[in-house]
């Protein structure tokens, strides 16, 4: 919670304004600064939202002007002149400046009540337990302040160091329960650093992760109920959250490598989203519990001041649980979206199934119809193969009959027989050349069904990546949206 506000808006004119917001929690009052648009610089405005939101002081430039508002839980924070689109951010400063305003007061009251045991203290010769008991009662009534969170950290923080000083005053004043509470202190430091090297053990050794786990929860929760030094605690506190990070790593792995397609990637994202909207449910749930308890809580006030911060506490309760409400809507949204995306992704994976099936059919149906027309050709080319032996047999046999015979024979046409054989050698010729261009026609299908194949699984790549990328744009403009939000 911030007691300083900035933000646009348009005056009485319509004209854009630079409203600034300023709450003065000691009389209830909010400054309300406008900057017409033609003095706020680039610069200027960069230093509000930065430096003086977070109470730097800054020199305003010339011609702004300065209107003073009383803070009502009723009324609204801003002149009727002035109009702002973001009336919800107004409405929740107003709700959380008047708790703040409240916890001023108390802030106030419990600081009047320790200055007059700092009075006592501080004239303390020796050690008196009845102003140790009284520093301690007091102590452990801010503490429950500070549990149901009716102080502010500022205010709290700065009574837990002043109380502090005067529990060390007391210290000094009894040391024996310094040298005591030493050496609980170590005693209590030794032993959880022996329970944790344990666990380290444990860990090194593969033994299983979740019930390590459950022993480092169990060793958290008396970290925190056991009495130990600043310096011990601090040195437990890192050994134990070095520890639960260990198991942590190790039982469920960081997450590296990129995911194997579109689908695994919605997939993630979804299981995500589911997680962040269960985790939502539960914080609104807490909210109401909180709600409904300080709603049974303000019935048994013991003071108008308690009454009136609990209303206040309300108040901010209510809104936190509206804005979450508004979110969870959006989370919802965006969750049925995903389920479409998701149920049309699986649809696409399922056609895109059935076509690599399809492919691999015709391919291998391909394969087979090659095979046996390579073994048909194969059969006829043995069979042309041996006709031709056969043929050139029989012309070697007349042959050597033809040179058996003695008397010359006059020149005469071919015989029918070398006709025959240069008919089947053409036939041979053909036949070959036939097989190669049966090859080659097969070669060109196949290569044709494997581009065609491709070429659709590039198509479908392509579509995928364009609406990859629209989901990943759409992610970053809801990532910007919330940003512009907080």
């Amino acid at each position: 919670m911030k007691p300083r506000l900035v933000l646009w808006g348009n005056d009485a004119q319509n004209e854009r304004v630079l409203i600034a917001l300023e709450l003065r929690p000691d009389d209830n009052k909010v400054n309300v600064y406008t900057f017409p648009e033609n003095v706020v610089t680039e610069e200027f405005h960069q230093k509000m939202m930065d430096e003086w939101r977070d109470g730097t002081p800054l020199d305003f430039p010339e011609g702004y002007t300065t209107t003073e508002r009383e803070l009502t839980v009723s009324e609204s924070l801003l002149p009727e002149d002035l109009k702002v689109e973001r009336t919800d951010v107004v409405q929740r400063a107003q709700t959380e400046w008047h708790f703040m305003v409240l916890s001023a007061k108390l802030n106030e009251a419990y600081s009047n009540e320790l200055g007059e045991l700092k009075d006592r203290v501080e004239k303390l010769e020796a050690y008196d337990n009845d102003i140790w008991d009284e520093l301690k009662g007091f102590w452990d009534k801010v503490q429950n302040q500070v549990r149901d969170r009716n102080l502010l950290k500022e205010h709290s923080d700065n009574l837990r160091d002043a109380i502090n000083g005067l529990f060390g005053r007391m210290k000094e004043l009894r040391s024996k329960l310094d040298e005591q509470f030493d050496k609980v202190s170590k005693d209590n430091y030794e032993r959880f650093m022996e329970l944790l090297g344990n666990v380290e053990k444990k860990v090194t050794d593969g033994l299983r992760l979740a019930p390590i786990f459950d022993e480092l929860k169990d060793l958290q929760r008396k970290f925190r109920d056991s009495k130990l030094s600043r310096e011990h605690r601090t040195q437990v506190w890192e050994r134990l959250d070095a520890a639960f990070k260990t198991v942590k790593e190790k039982r469920f792995g960081p997450e590296t490598g990129e995911d194997r397609s579109p689908g695994d990637r919605l997939q993630r994202r979804y299981e995500g989203l589911l997680s962040a909207i269960e985790k939502m449910e539960r914080s609104i749930k807490r909210d109401r519990d909180d709600l409904d308890f300080q709603s049974r809580k303000i019935e048994r006030t013991d003071g108008q001041l308690e009454a009136q911060i609990r209303q206040a506490k309300i108040k901010m309760i209510e809104e936190r649980i509206r804005s979450k409400d508004d979110k969870l809507n959006e989370m919802m949204g965006t969750k049925d979206e995903l389920e479409q995306r998701l149920s049309q992704q699986r649809r696409k994976e399922e056609e895109r199934e059935k076509m690599e099936e399809a492919k691999k059919a015709a391919q291998k149906k391909i394969e087979q119809e090659m095979k046996a027309r390579e073994e048909a050709l194969k059969e006829e080319e043995d069979k042309l193969v041996k006709a031709a032996e056969q043929i050139v047999g029989e012309k070697v046999v007349k042959e050597e009959e033809e040179e058996s015979v003695i008397e010359e024979a006059p020149e005469a046409e071919p015989p029918a027989s070398e006709e025959k054989e240069t008919t089947m050698l053409e036939k041979i010729q053909d036949a070959f050349e036939d097989a190669v261009d049966t090859v080659k026609a097969v070669a060109e299908v196949v290569e044709e069904k494997v581009e065609d194949a491709l070429e659709d699984f590039l198509e479908d790549k392509d579509e995928d990546d364009e609406e990859e990328a629209e989901v990943e744009e759409k992610s970053e403009e809801e990532s910007d949206d919330d940003k512009v939000k907080d």
